[in-house]
């Protein structure tokens, strides 16, 4: 679906955007996609992504806020892509830590050391 027509459709865009997820017409809703219904008609439906892939988009959209990749950032700056990441849930996923440090080139250590000074 290109621009929303509804105002309910047009006012969660900009949230669907930032989680990753997209917006259907009601005619093109799935059964796995989510309802938004306005005054008991619905107007369209929030799609999700794939959780495959999920770790490869954060990773992306961290080095994309911070302008590098996660290789090339300073210390100071892959402190910050972690916490980015697990505030997004980067670490409720599968292997995470390690395809992080491997991104990173740091070990699992250094990756678990940054993760306990933030929940410190």
């Amino acid at each position: 679906m290109s621009q929303p027509e509804h105002p309910l459709l047009r006012a969660v865009a900009p949230i669907l955007d930032a989680v990753g997820a997209t917006i259907v017409s009601a005619s093109e809703m799935a059964a796995s996609d989510i309802p938004l219904s306005w005054d008991g008609q619905v107007v369209g439906a929030v799609r999700m992504l794939a959780l495959h892939g999920a770790l490869d988009r954060l990773i992306e959209g961290v080095e994309k806020e911070l302008g590098a990749s996660l290789k090339e950032l300073s210390r100071n700056d892959k402190q910050r892509a972690i916490r980015l990441l697990d505030e997004r849930g980067a670490f409720m996923l599968r292997r995470a830590v390690e395809d992080v440090a491997d991104a990173m080139a740091v070990s699992r250590i250094t990756v678990y050391n940054y993760l306990n000074a933030i929940h410190r």
